[in-house]
């Protein structure tokens, strides 16, 4: 496969095999599916698991129309429905619905929560006494900003 790719005024050409251009292709996906919103995310993840629209609908207990109109972004499921989608798709119903970087600590604050994850119970009530604490105090400031 020949992947051509214009970058900061030049051509560039690059020969791929099959194998690196379907994981290129497979990455672009996933990375597609975390940018896009709920209908776009939702028919990306089912036809990754090489789900057919009526598939997922007799998987989940609706009707095909229903998941053509969630894909079309016309309906919007309900929470159950949700979950059902997600457990249908292997997913979390956080990736479902949100993109990347809309749910979760930014990447500044990632390896600060994981370390927490590793405290004890006593610890972790510190550190969310002291994290409301200082939310309470960044919200008081803006309210009175305004």
């Amino acid at each position: 496969m020949i992947l051509f790719r214009y970058y900061m005024g030049h051509l560039e050409v690059n020969l791929l095999s099959d194998t690196h251009y379907a994981d290129l292709m497979r990455r672009l996906e996933k990375s597609a599916a975390s940018e896009a919103g709920f209908p776009q995310r939702l028919t990306i993840l089912r036809k990754e698991r090489s789900m057919t629209q009526q598939g997922l609908a007799d998987t989940v207990g609706l009707g095909i129309s229903q998941v053509k109109r969630y894909e079309a972004g016309t309906s919007q499921p309900t929470l159950d429905v949700i979950r059902n989608l997600a457990q249908a798709l292997r997913v979390s119903a956080d990736e479902l619905l949100f993109g990347a970087g809309e749910r979760g600590p930014d990447d500044e604050l990632r390896l600060q929560f994981e370390a927490v994850s590793r405290f004890t119970t006593e610890e972790k009530h510190v550190v969310k006494s002291v994290l409301e604490g200082m939310i309470l105090q960044h919200e008081a400031r803006r309210w009175a900003e305004r």
